[in-house]
């Protein structure tokens, strides 16, 4: 990856006195960010009541609807497992980070611009 060699693979390697304790710290965000999958429950019964603030209106969606979102997204997280594991062995951690991050942070705008223009198929594609 020419364009941004400080993603390179080399770049990884600790030199002579790195502080090992800032690994926990970054592993900790990174199982964070892993671990947003399984909290989209938190996000369901507020979902439901986007219209009718207090109480479900007619043009909200209901828990089967958003019940879509978290199944397309832990299929998903498996499937490019399956299929950019190799990718993310062979071009290391740097790149594999920086690539999910877009990827993460591009899938919650997509689902916030899906949820502010209530369009379910913005947000269950937002997870793909």
């Amino acid at each position: 990856m020419a364009l941004l060699p400080f993603l390179d693979r080399s770049h990884s390697i600790a030199k002579p006195g790195f502080n090992r304790w800032l690994v926990p710290p970054a592993a900790l965000c990174i199982h964070l960010c892993i671990g947003q999958a399984y909290a989209f429950s938190v996000f369901n019964l507020p979902m439901t009541k986007l219209i009718g603030v207090t109480q479900s209106a007619p043009d909200d969606w209901n828990i089967p609807e958003l019940g879509w979102i978290f199944s397309i997204a832990i299929f998903v997280l498996g499937f490019s497992a399956a299929i950019f594991g190799r990718w993310v062995e062979e071009g290391g951690p740097r790149q594999a980070m920086f690539a999910s991050a877009l990827c993460w942070a591009g899938g919650f705008l997509i689902s916030a611009i899906g949820v502010y223009i209530h369009n379910i198929w913005s947000s269950i594609s937002a997870t793909a």
